[in-house]
């Protein structure tokens, strides 16, 4: 027996040990030297079986117009017209005050919104050349590349403070790699692919004008710089490393496979990536939660997935972790946290709303062997024909022009267990057949996009969101500064939780929960939050346990506090319409599903009123959603509430 085999049977042994016990000890440090990826191969059996010369691209020379017809089919003419569209696209001149703006005001999107226009309408047109063949987009391209070369960086605005000048204006003396130059450049680098012979019957300047710039805003940087934070080279217990790590290293991957041709200077790349997303699969947790959210699904796992499959085709499939089961968990996540019609669980900086790219989730499922994932991503299509992905991200349009007509023929169908427990990172999902869908969690609060949520819950009556997670609102500089906490959706006072002895939970690595568990037979999650709130609160334990019965969400907190300082607060944040009924019953109408909420005698509702101008919000949740907070006079060391949930014909 191999060592691989080995550790993967001592994995699997622990994942059955987890499922028949309950819990795990929860480390937020839950980093494990795993390595897969250096573990399948070295660097000298890498350099014997890569695949040079690109020869190792699965799709047709763009002369063979007889192989793009078959590719293309019925996307032919969708791509052709989206590129007639853009004939006569004005490319946008990013000026210097729209980089500075984020350092004058935090805005990014001055910066952004031209930036992705161009992307957008680069990818277009390739897509549109390919489909059609014909030239009539050549020119288009060739001003779109060169305008692109001309650039002093493919950095976003709010990512180039990570320039050693700190500030928000490129500096040409320096080359960063972030999510924004990373997808540039592997866009860059298809481009060069396809047309650099159409290109050269111009002008031979521009293909090497491309060249020269890929070199040095991606190839050089990745080889000269162990510092970028997301390569997670100098990793610290602590730190985050997230998705930048995959989404990065899977664009570097492309550049470097498809403009790299000496053996050995490609051999050294290919497996500095490996190194260094190695470090990201070993900061996600066994059990494959997406601890982000799953708006950030498709750039975390979803971004796994596609440096994967490029490593696997670059070395003939000879490199391949898609037989990992944790790789399969990471990829299933985004199924299990799906309730329906569009809403899913929406911890961290997440929207409600979103499903994920369904041909993104089939390649996904069918790569580690998922009927899951693979019948998950034709539910999504409700019925619809899937089409080529466009947008700005050149290898998943590409990939998707591969598998529609397979996925076609996929038989819809969103089947999951009734209970999915991630028991390191204490993600816990049950529903039932009486409609209820109950997500919770227990965690930190230095998660990766991280909210003050330990302990908080969302419940879903027939697949609609009535007690909610608002998620976050337009991205800003604010959002991810040191000012962070003082946006109301990052609050603990704005998640259902309780507020105790007047303080909130508190950001940070120290503030978690603990003794987190999950009785599948008696549909209860338990979990001990005193220690995501800081030495103020004086609260030596506060138990928070849910338990879902039929058409019943019983919510029961028993506290004990080493001194009294202030009356104890619970928050449920809804939306819809909010009446009080009688005392001690709070009754919330969303979209024709009902519920009561009933409350102990001790406590008084109060209804608070937020007002949504961030379209990011409003557009989910409408103009305001409201804050129930029941405060009571009672001040005790000890005790118990137990709020009940319930299901309204």
């Amino acid at each position: 027996m191999n060592k691989n085999t080995l550790n993967r049977m001592k994995h699997l042994l622990c994942i059955f040990l987890v499922a028949a016990f309950g819990s795990i000890p929860f480390k937020a440090n839950a980093y494990t030297e795993r390595n897969m990826l250096q573990k399948a191969t070295d660097e000298t059996t890498l350099k014997n079986v890569l695949v040079m010369q690109q020869a190792w691209v699965p799709y047709p020379a763009y002369t063979d117009r007889t192989a793009w017809d078959a590719l293309m089919g019925p996307n032919k003419q969708r791509l052709i017209e989206a590129g007639e569209k853009l004939l006569n696209y004005k490319w946008q001149l990013i000026p210097a005050t729209a980089y500075l703006e984020y350092e004058r005001t935090g805005d990014r999107k001055v910066m952004e919104n031209p930036y992705g226009a161009n992307t957008q309408a680069l990818n277009t047109l390739m897509l549109a050349e390919l489909a059609e063949g014909k030239g009539r987009f050549i020119d288009q391209l060739l001003n779109g590349v060169y305008m692109s070369c001309e650039m002093n960086s493919w950095v976003l605005s709010a990512h180039l403070p990570y320039q050693s000048s700190k500030r928000s204006l490129p500096d040409f003396r320096e080359q960063v790699i972030d999510l924004g130059s990373g997808g540039y450049g592997a866009l860059m680098a298809w481009i060069h692919f396809f047309f650099h012979k159409s290109f050269d019957k111009i002008n031979p300047v521009v293909s090497l004008q491309m060249r020269a710039a890929i070199k040095e805003r991606i190839l050089d940087p990745y080889m000269n710089n162990d510092k970028l934070w997301w390569m997670a080279f100098h990793w610290k217990p602590g730190q985050i490393i997230n998705n930048w790590n995959p989404w990065c290293n899977s664009n570097v991957l492309q550049c470097f496979l498809l403009m790299e041709n000496d053996k050995d200077r490609l051999a050294k790349a290919v497996y500095r990536t490996m190194q260094s997303v190695d470090k990201f699969i070993n900061f996600v947790k066994s059990d494959g939660a997406c601890e982000e959210g799953t708006s950030y699904w498709g750039h975390a796992a979803g971004k796994l997935y596609d440096y994967l499959q490029i490593l696997s085709e670059g070395t003939g499939g000879k490199i391949s972790l898609f037989a990992e089961p944790m790789i399969r968990r990471m990829g299933e996540y985004m199924s299990r946290s799906y309730v329906g019609n569009g809403w899913v669980v929406n911890f961290a900086d997440a929207s409600a709303q979103g499903g994920g790219d369904p041909l993104l989730i089939y390649r996904y499922g069918k790569a580690v062997n998922s009927n899951e994932m693979m019948g998950f991503a034709a539910y999504l299509l409700e019925g619809k024909k899937p089409y080529a992905t466009m947008g700005n991200d050149a290898f998943r349009s590409l990939q998707s022009l591969l598998c529609y007509n397979d996925l076609e023929r996929v038989t819809p169908k969103h089947d999951t267990p009734n209970i999915t427990w991630y028991p390191e990172t204490e993600f816990c999902y049950m529903q039932n057949k009486d409609g209820l869908f109950l997500a919770t969690k227990g965690g930190f609060n230095n998660e990766s996009h991280n909210h003050n949520d330990v302990g908080t819950f969302s419940l879903y009556v027939n697949t609609i969101p009535v007690f909610i997670d608002a998620g976050v609102g337009t991205y800003t500089k604010q959002t991810f500064s040191k000012d962070r906490y003082t946006i109301w959706t990052m609050q603990s006072d704005y998640h259902n939780l309780p507020m105790i002895n007047g303080i909130s939970q508190k950001f940070g690595q120290q503030y978690k929960a603990i003794n987190t568990t999950c009785n599948e037979k008696k549909h209860t999650f338990s979990t001990d939050i005193a220690g995501a709130y800081p030495a103020e609160a004086k609260v030596k334990s506060w138990i928070r346990s849910y338990t879902l019965d039929g058409r019943k969400l019983t919510i029961a907190d028993n506290y004990v506090l080493s001194e009294v300082l202030a009356s104890n607060q619970i928050n449920f944040l809804t939306w819809g319409k909010v009446t009080f009924p009688s005392a001690g019953k709070v009754s919330i109408e969303v979209k024709g599903q009902k519920v009561e909420l009933n409350y102990p005698s001790q406590f008084k509702a109060e209804l608070e009123t937020i007002k949504l101008n961030d379209p990011r919000l409003s557009n989910v949740w409408g103009k305001e959603i409201y804050c129930i907070t029941l405060k009571t006079e009672e001040k005790k060391e000890t005790g118990n509430y137990k709020f009940v949930i319930q299901q309204m014909k």
